[in-house]
C-alpha cells in the first residue's frame, strides 16, 4: 500500500491518476469495462479513496479514476454543478449546499465510508502539554481570543508564544472542529497557518517547538514519529483518539464519521456503478492500513443499499449525532 502522499504541488487541480494496474478479471466485467470516475473534495478522506482507487485500478485497469484534493467545501462546490461524480466529505453536507446542488438538479447519495478521530497535535519535543480540556481548546481557537503564549492556556507553561496550525476554511475538518469546539462552523480567530494539504500542517507543527494544530487521525498516524498527539478531556477525563476509543465514542466531541457522495446519474454509467459497489465492499479492509477506523459491517451493507437502490438526501446534515449508531440513522 502506498503511503500518504507527501506533498501535493496543487490544493485546487491536484489530482491522483490512478488505473494502470495488473488485468484481473471479475463478474462485473473486468478488463472489459472502461471509462472515468472523478472525485475530488476532503483531504482527510483522500487516502482512503487513494488506497480504493489504487485496489480498483488493478481489477478494472482501462477505468481511468481521478482523485482531487480542494477540500470538502471546495469539493461540493464542484459537485453541485455537476462537474465531479464523487465528493469526498470530512463532514455531512451543509443545507446551502443542498441548495445550490438542487437549483442545478444534482441529487446526492451519501455513504459514510469510515470513523475519523480529529487529532489535536504538537510538536514531539513539547513535554509540558499533558492533555488539553474542551475549554481550553475554546479558549485558544476563538473569535478575539487573547491567547499568545502558552502559560495564557494554563499557568505553570512556558511564556513562549504559541504558532498555531490549521486547516483552511474550505476543509471540513475546520468546520467541524470549529462546531465541535466553539459552537459554531467557521466561526473561528483568524491569525493562525492556514492549508488545505495536511502534509503542510505536519511540517509546520513537526519544524516548531511551540505548535499546535489539528487535522485527521490519519495523518497523526503517518508522521508520529516527529509528531506528539493530545488527549482531549471533553468533560469525562482525558481521552487521546485512538482505533477503539474513535469507534466506541469515547473520544469526544472529536470523533466523527466521514463519507463521500456520489450523484446518482454518474452512478448509472456502469464503471462510476463498479467504482462505488467496490469501495463500499472494499473499503472495511483498507481503511486501517490508511490510518481510520472501520465502520461496522452493518453499516457498509446499508450503505452499499443506499447506492443500489439510488436512495438520496442525507441523514446526517444538521444533526447532532454524538452517541447516536450510523446504523440506526441509516434505516431511518
Amino acid at each position: 500500500m502506498k503511503r500518504i502522499i507527501t506533498q501535493l504541488i496543487s490544493l485546487s487541480v491536484a489530482v491522483l491518476i490512478i488505473g494502470c494496474g495488473g488485468g484481473n478479471s471479475d463478474s462485473s466485467g473486468g478488463n472489459a469495462l472502461s471509462g472515468y470516475v472523478k472525485v475530488d473534495g476532503s483531504s482527510t478522506v483522500f487516502p482512503i479513496t487513494e488506497a480504493v482507487a489504487e485496489e480498483f485500478g488493478k481489477v478494472h485497469p482501462k477505468v481511468r479514476v481521478t482523485v482531487g484534493v480542494s477540500g470538502t467545501g471546495g469539493g461540493f462546490k464542484k459537485y453541485a454543478i455537476g462537474e465531479i461524480d464523487i465528493n469526498d466529505a470530512s463532514r455531512p453536507i451543509k443545507g446551502k449546499e443542498i441548495k445550490k446542488a438542487s437549483e442545478n438538479n444534482v441529487a446526492f447519495i451519501e455513504l459514510p465510508v469510515a470513523f475519523d478521530g480529529l487529532s489535536v497535535i504538537v510538536n514531539k519535543s513539547n513535554d509540558w502539554v499533558d492533555y488539553l480540556t474542551k475549554e481550553e481548546l475554546h479558549k485558544i481557537w476563538k473569535p478575539g481570543s487573547t491567547v499568545k503564549t502558552w502559560v495564557d492556556v494554563r499557568e505553570g507553561w512556558p511564556n513562549e508564544e504559541i504558532k498555531l496550525y490549521g486547516p483552511g476554511t474550505d476543509s471540513g475538518t475546520f468546520d467541524y472542529f470549529t462546531e465541535a469546539i466553539n459552537g459554531k462552523s467557521q466561526v473561528c480567530r483568524s491569525d493562525f497557518s492556514k492549508s488545505e494539504d495536511d502534509n503542510v500542517l505536519v511540517q509546520g507543527i513537526a519544524g516548531d517547538k511551540h505548535s499546535l494544530g489539528f487535522f485527521g487521525f490519519a495523518y497523526y498516524k503517518e508522521n508520529k514519529d516527529k509528531l506528539k498527539i493530545v488527549p482531549i478531556d471533553g468533560g469525562d477525563g482525558p481521552v487521546a483518539p485512538t482505533e477503539t476509543t474513535i469507534n466506541n465514542g469515547t473520544y469526544q466531541p472529536l470523533s466523527r464519521p466521514i463519507f463521500i457522495y456520489v450523484n446518482p446519474e454518474s452512478g448509472k454509467r456502469p464503471e462510476v456503478k463498479a467504482f462505488v459497489e467496490f469501495y463500499m465492499s472494499n473499503t472495511k479492509h483498507l481503511v486501517s492500513e490508511v490510518g481510520y477506523v472501520a465502520l461496522p459491517d452493518k453499516v457498509y451493507e446499508l450503505a452499499l443499499g443506499r447506492f443500489q437502490n439510488s436512495i438520496t438526501g442525507s441523514v446526517f446534515s444538521g444533526k447532532n449525532t454524538v452517541g447516536v449508531k450510523i446504523e440506526n440513522l441509516l434505516t431511518e
